[in-house]
Formats: C-alpha cells, sequence, structure tokens
C-alpha cells in the first residue's frame, strides 16, 4: 500500500485561532505518522497574539455563540486546562457573571502619566457602537435577562461600591461561565505546537499561492524590510487572520471593529479580588469628565473582569468604533480619549480600583462579519482553492471559540471532515 504524500501546512495567522490550530494538528493522532508539516505564519514583528488574542478579556462561556461551536469549545478548554496546567499558567478558573446596574461618582482628573499606562497613544477616533457580546445569535444561549430589581451584590464582590449599587443579578448559572488569560493562553498553545515540531514564521503574507485550482504556497515579506519576498510552500493554507482576512481574500465578508480596554492593578492590600465578569450599566455624572460628556453620554455600560495572579489585574473596555482597519497589527492606533473614559467610569463606581493605576491602554480589532448571517466562518474554501481552509470572523468570541474552532480544522485537514460538530451553517461557501 502506498504511503500518503507528506502535508504541508501554512497557518496564516499567529492570533489564537491561528495558534491553537497549530497546537491541534500536532496533537493529532495521525500527526507524526502522516509526514505532515505546520508553519505559523505571522505579520507581527512583535510575535504572536499581539491583536485581539493579547488584548481582549478572556471570557468563556457556555452562552457564547453559535451553538455548536460552543458546544465543544467550553468542554475543550476544560480539558486543556487540566491537561497542561492551566490555572497555573494561563489563569483559566470559573468566574461569576453579573449584571450591574448604578451610579458613577465624579472624582477628580488623575494626569495619564500618573497611571503607570503603557502603549501609544492618539487622538484617532472613530464611531461608537456596541460590541454586543451579551446577544446570543439564532440558536445560541443568551444569558439570562437582567432585572431592574435590586438583588444586592454577592457577599464577597466587595471591589465594588455597595452604596453606588441599583441593582445586581446574576447573568448565567454557576460553572458556565471561566475566563483565561488570553496573552498566555495563545502563546502557551504556540509553545506546546512548537515542542511536536511546529515551527514559527515571521512575515506579512502578501499571497495565497494558487495553481490548478489548488493551494500551492504563500507568499510573504520580510517583517524587517518589508519588501524581500519569501515562499511558503504548502498543501493545505488555513487563513486564521481575523479582521485582516479579506486583504488575502476579498470575497470574505469580514472588517474589522476596533474595541479599547484599560487593564488597572489595585493596591495589594486589597488583594485577592473575587472572581467576578462584570457587565455594567451606569449612570453618569454631570461631570465625569470632558471626553464622555463631549459626547453627550449620559450613560456607560463597560465590561469589568477581575482576574488571578500576583498583581490582581483587572480589564474593563469600553464601546468598539469603526475607525479603518490599518495595514498590519503593528500599526493599530489608541485612542487615548477611549481608553480615559473607560477609567472615568469604572473608578468612579469602584473606589478599590480607584486606588489603584492603570497599567496598560490598549486597543484591537474584532472580526466582523458583514452581512445578514452572522459569523464565525469555519471550514473547507474548496471553491476558492483545494487545500484552502478558513477560520476566521470569530466577532467577540475567538477567545472562547478557538479551542473548537481548532479541533475542527483539524480534522478537516487530517481525517477530510470535521466530525465533533456540525458547522455546516459556518461553512465558507455561505458567506462568498
Amino acid at each position: 500500500m502506498a504511503q500518503a504524500e507528506p502535508r504541508s501546512v501554512v497557518i496564516i495567522g499567529g492570533g489564537i485561532v491561528g495558534c491553537t490550530t497549530a497546537y491541534y494538528l500536532t496533537h493529532h493522532p495521525s500527526f507524526i505518522s502522516s509526514r505532515t508539516q505546520v508553519t505559523l505564519l505571522e505579520a507581527s514583528a512583535h510575535g504572536a497574539a499581539q491583536g485581539a488574542s493579547g488584548k481582549a478579556g478572556g471570557l468563556v462561556a457556555r452562552w457564547a455563540y453559535p451553538q455548536p461551536l460552543v458546544d465543544v469549545s467550553f468542554d475543550e478548554h476544560v480539558r486543556l486546562a487540566e491537561l497542561h496546567g492551566g490555572p497555573d499558567r494561563w489563569g483559566w478558573r470559573y468566574v461569576g457573571c453579573g449584571s450591574w446596574e448604578g451610579r458613577a461618582e465624579a472624582v477628580p482628573e488623575t494626569p495619564p502619566e500618573e497611571n503607570g499606562a503603557d502603549g501609544e497613544a492618539d487622538s484617532l477616533s472613530g464611531r461608537r457602537k456596541s460590541l454586543e457580546k451579551t446577544l446570543g445569535l439564532e440558536g445560541g444561549k443568551p444569558p439570562k435577562k437582567k432585572t431592574k430589581k435590586a438583588t444586592g451584590l454577592p457577599s464577597d464582590l466587595t471591589w465594588m461600591a455597595e452604596d453606588l449599587t441599583d441593582a445586581y443579578s446574576p447573568m448565567a448559572p454557576h460553572g458556565d461561565t471561566a475566563q483565561v488569560h488570553p496573552y498566555f493562553f495563545t502563546t502557551s498553545m504556540l509553545a506546546f505546537a512548537q515542542e511536536k515540531g511546529a515551527e514559527f514564521t515571521q512575515g506579512k503574507a502578501t499571497r495565497i499561492v494558487i495553481e490548478d485550482g489548488g493551494v500551492t504556497g504563500v507568499e510573504y515579506c520580510d517583517p524587517s524590510t518589508q519588501s524581500e519576498q519569501h515562499l511558503l510552500p504548502a498543501t493545505h493554507v488555513i487563513l486564521a487572520t481575523g479582521a485582516w482576512a479579506s486583504t488575502l481574500l476579498p470575497a470574505l465578508p469580514v472588517t474589522g471593529t476596533r474595541a479599547h480596554s484599560i487593564t488597572i492593578r489595585p493596591p495589594k492590600h486589597h488583594l485577592p479580588l473575587a472572581p467576578y465578569v462584570l457587565f455594567t450599566e451606569i449612570t453618569l455624572p454631570r461631570d465625569v469628565g470632558r471626553g464622555t460628556r463631549r459626547r453627550g453620554t449620559t450613560h456607560a455600560s463597560p465590561e469589568i473582569y477581575a482576574r488571578p495572579g500576583p498583581d490582581g489585574e483587572v480589564y474593563a473596555c469600553g464601546p468598539g468604533d469603526d475607525a479603518p482597519l490599518p495595514p498590519c497589527v503593528d500599526d493599530v492606533v489608541v485612542d487615548q480619549e477611549a481608553c480615559d473614559n473607560v477609567w472615568r467610569q469604572v473608578r468612579g463606581v469602584s473606589r478599590v480600583l480607584r486606588a489603584g493605576r492603570v497599567h496598560r491602554r490598549q486597543a484591537c480589532y474584532l472580526p466582523t462579519v458583514l452581512g445578514s448571517r452572522a459569523g464565525p466562518i469555519v471550514g473547507d474554501a474548496r471553491q476558492v482553492a483545494r487545500g484552502l481552509v478558513v477560520a476566521v470572523g470569530h466577532t467577540c468570541w475567538g477567545i472562547s471559540n478557538a479551542p473548537g474552532t481548532a479541533r475542527a480544522i483539524s480534522e478537516l485537514v487530517m481525517e477530510g471532515e470535521i466530525r465533533c460538530a456540525d458547522l455546516r451553517s459556518l461553512q465558507p461557501s455561505l458567506f462568498f
């Protein structure tokens, strides 16, 4: 019996979907015997997880969407954490998930330089829009509707101001919401893949090479010169470039929504903070700050996530905007005002966080699928070329749904079909 030809798999994109796919391919039972070579190509000059995969909140939920992908992904998160020491390595833990409604206090302005903030900033701004994280898609399982009735804060949620709370209610059953630190999860998946033989190459993909109806390679430019062209031969190409997917495959209806976030380090004597993810509805005082008031906003809805670890970091994010997608993840611009607004809102409702300092101000682009059909887009794109696989458009649920996506893609490449879930509603042919 003739031995099958070896596979050369090139994954374009070193975010959480690309790195986790490299992990699942290299850990597939037939990886070694099938003589499969995996190469991950990443455009950033700074390594993997430089976009949303390093700057997201890290929420993992059974009530995310789409449900067929969620059902696989959540259990895979649990398995990976148990197998590789996730609690210590990437902060895996179950968390409470609640809706908090209340009022923000007006507090004096704090100069940005006193907060120890990292990252570049600019005044570039776009039209604000909701990330709609709590809105389930058709067939999904959205969190429970919040209630206006005040139920009181949980006894351990002491880092939110009780006297400023109007209502609190849990949004999901215990055990249905968890978290990871997305940067550490993504880079751990890449490291495990490299231990099994995957190669990591830095360079910006410029073209997927197609000959006689099938992929034959990926052309990319050197990240230092941005001009010298190289070629990675391939029998399979997996497109996992998030918001940048349409730059390589223009037919894909994928764009990006810029989202801003900050991380806050509270005083050591308040640690550890109880593990909660909060979706807030905050009534702002009239003097909450020039940036927020200039937009005519009287309410705000930041998300606030307590994280584990010795620094007790807290992540907070605001709405997205429609700022144009830059050429590369390294070119993302941080809107200083957007980050300052999140900080004003959060410190107005938490005196514990107000006593801390902002550690990072950052921005990333969440991949959004255009049109009436909701994403993500996952599967075989043979209508474009044999050997082309697409895994993009995960919106705000890329962290949560990466393991299920990666497992499905690894089955498609290594076994010829997706077996772990029925993902026919996500197949690329429905989106072109």
